[in-house]
């Protein structure tokens, strides 16, 4: 008999799923604890307090409902065969038009498009519950309704201007690459993520956004001076209108080699004290000092040219296809069930790169620390997340499987015990 591929698939989601309600489940009780960490007291007001844990219970509650359902699509559009019934009902639509059905770049488009309504469609309920209820009822939202669908019309017009061009390639590649198959699409996408690394800041994100060159004055100063300290070639500094749509607030950096630029957020400068915001940007730098960005870049390549790998061992597996509904082997069909067939693999590729995400994170802060922002990255670190009304209270086992960052308890500690340690 052959591998049972689909229920295999769906029976590791169902208990992926109890693993993660059950960690959800702890870090609702965490988030219910009436009183601060006792690191955070007298750091952070009782006022701030409550209303992060009032925020942060309401998206815990949310997000109870937002999988419960997630879950029961995606196990019945597997299970009761949605996805070959939406590639065959895409096939006589192509009939329907007059177009032919034969060309699989065709067929694939037409199956994306049906794909992308209905998922815009079950997901709208849910995004427009989060911005314009639990957002607005705590502060953050900023946006109006018009702005959110405006947004979401402009991210639909570029994924059919960007789209079909990279389905069409990768078919293409999938079809013609022979026995290098996998190093053509690592090549391909390598390329294409460099591609949009560039792009992305420079013409897309002004489609959402207003970005202005930040002013003159003592921050921008002391922002250049330590950039020019660390060697940091910094080539633009800009404020982004981030408090359009929200009061969260944020900073980044973008750019290769010599063409450097960083963002910050309006609401950033804001929240926070010239010093504070300095004292974050430190932070930021130690990631580019330390070599953090290339790594997590090479290990994202390397993950990625791992799965392009193991999708050319089973591409031509007929009982895979078989299994998920298929008479035929699409080329996109058989990324989407690799995808799936390999979860428990990502679930772990995922919780590694966390751990050195948060190992990163504790050395950036330590960089910050030795350049003499120890006090200013604390203050702002703390004025962070009372601003953003981030949880004050965390579960051990749910952030060390969910978090990319550590909870501020622990980095504060961190930073603490260093000095500690230098006494």
């Amino acid at each position: 008999m052959a591998f049972p591929y689909l229920e295999a698939v769906v029976g590791f989601m169902i208990l992926m799923y109890i693993f993660e309600t059950y960690l959800d489940l702890r870090q609702h009780a965490a988030l219910e604890l009436p009183k601060l960490p006792k690191p955070l007291e007298g750091l952070i007001g009782q006022e701030k307090f409550e209303k992060s844990r009032a925020y942060s219970l309401d998206k815990s509650r949310f997000h109870f409902v937002h999988e419960f359902v997630t879950i029961l699509m995606d196990s019945a559009i597997l299970f009761y065969g949605v996805l070959p019934w939406f590639w065959k009902r895409s096939e006589d639509f192509l009939l329907f038009v007059g177009l032919n059905a034969d060309n699989e770049i065709l067929h694939t488009l037409a199956f994306l498009a049906g794909v992308m309504i209905w998922s815009q469609i079950t997901d709208l309920p849910f995004s427009l519950y989060s911005t314009f209820v639990i957002e607005a009822r705590h502060g953050f939202n900023k946006q109006t309704i018009w702005l959110f669908f405006k947004d979401m019309l402009k991210g639909i017009v570029l994924s059919i201007l960007i789209g079909p061009p990279i389905v069409a390639a990768i078919i293409v590649i999938v079809q013609k690459g022979g026995p290098y198959l996998a190093i053509y699409l690592w090549v391909f996408m390598f390329g294409l993520s460099l591609l949009m690394m560039t792009l992305y800041p420079i013409l897309i994100a002004p489609l959402f956004n207003k970005f202005t060159p930040l002013p003159d004055g003592e921050l921008k100063r002391n922002i250049e001076a330590l950039a020019s300290s660390l060697q940091f070639p910094l080539k633009k500094l800009f404020v982004v209108d981030g408090s359009t749509r929200s009061s969260h607030s944020n900073a980044y950096m973008y750019g290769f080699f010599r063409n450097k630029r960083i963002v910050l957020y309006d609401t950033l400068i804001q929240q926070c004290k010239m010093e504070e915001v300095v004292a974050v940007l430190a932070h930021e730098l130690g990631h580019w000092k330390l070599n953090h960005t290339m790594y997590t870049f090479i290990a994202m390549q390397s993950v990625m040219f791992l799965q392009f790998g193991g999708y050319t061992l089973v591409r031509n597996t007929k009982d895979l296809f078989e299994s998920f509904g298929f008479d035929t082997q699409p080329v996109l069909i058989g990324l989407i069930i690799f995808q799936h067939t390999v979860i428990p693999i990502q679930h772990l590729v995922n919780f590694g790169l966390n751990l050195v995400s948060r190992s990163f994170e504790f050395q950036a802060d330590a960089f910050a620390k030795k350049l003499g922002y120890t006090s200013t990255l604390c203050s702002g670190l703390v004025k962070l997340q009372e601003e953003n009304l981030s949880a004050m209270n965390t579960d051990p086992w749910y952030s060390a499987y969910h978090y990319s960052h550590p909870p501020l308890v622990e980095r504060l500690a961190a930073i603490n015990e260093s000095d500690k340690k230098s006494d």
